[in-house]
């Protein structure tokens, strides 16, 4: 299993939180997808996985529900 962390900006409500969980989900390997909603600021997403997640893959799943990720 791994766990990767990443920071996503954008998202206001649990309707993000709902887009993004479900394109992430989408991901081979994808067990869990946890977000902590931070409004009008940087929300943090949790991905684990049964495998190591490549970047651009999860940058490209945020992308598609209409979010951005951002470098720490």
């Amino acid at each position: 299993m791994t766990t990767e962390t990443v920071a996503v900006t954008g998202m206001t409500c649990e309707h993000c939180v709902a887009s993004v969980t479900e394109e992430v989900s989408e991901l081979a390997g994808v067990t869990d997808v946890a977000v902590a909603l931070v409004p009008g600021g940087s929300s943090s997403v949790t991905v684990t996985s049964d495998r190591p997640l490549d970047d651009e893959a999860l940058r490209g799943a945020i992308a598609e529900a209409g979010y951005e990720v951002v470098d720490r």
